[in-house]
């Protein structure tokens, strides 16, 4: 249940890495073939928004790896709860305010992390 729970928090932090890149770096390639129900001619306008976005996420990411570092168990299991709570809560309020698949993409996966993680 261990292995399995870093492995799923590792996940979660490449994802946001990969978040954290197309926000910050390819918002206006990748971003638009992501994000298919903004008009097209709003991702030049909010770039700056979503690198900042983008730097937030990298924050998720960075926490996530650090989590993985600790090698006291209870700091591993705090530390790793409150960076994917965050995600959690950022992957829900996304769903809820800008498109639904983000839940599936972003909060289901870390949800899924924390319940092994706790059951560990």
């Amino acid at each position: 249940m261990q292995l399995i729970a870093k492995i799923l928090i590792g996940l979660v932090a490449i994802e946001h890495v990969y978040i954290l890149w197309m926000e910050m770096f390819a918002w206006t390639t990748r971003g638009r073939k992501t994000f298919k129900s903004l008009p097209p001619d709003l991702f030049e306008k909010t770039k700056s928004l979503a690198a900042n976005q983008g730097l937030y996420n990298g924050f998720l990411a960075a926490g996530l790896f650090w989590s993985l570092l600790i090698q006291d168990p209870a700091w591993h299991v705090n530390v790793a709860s409150f960076f994917l709570g965050c995600v959690i809560v950022a992957g829900t309020y996304g769903a809820l305010t800008a498109q639904k698949s983000i839940f599936f993409v972003q909060a289901l996966p870390a949800l899924l992390a924390l319940a092994f993680l706790l059951l560990s």
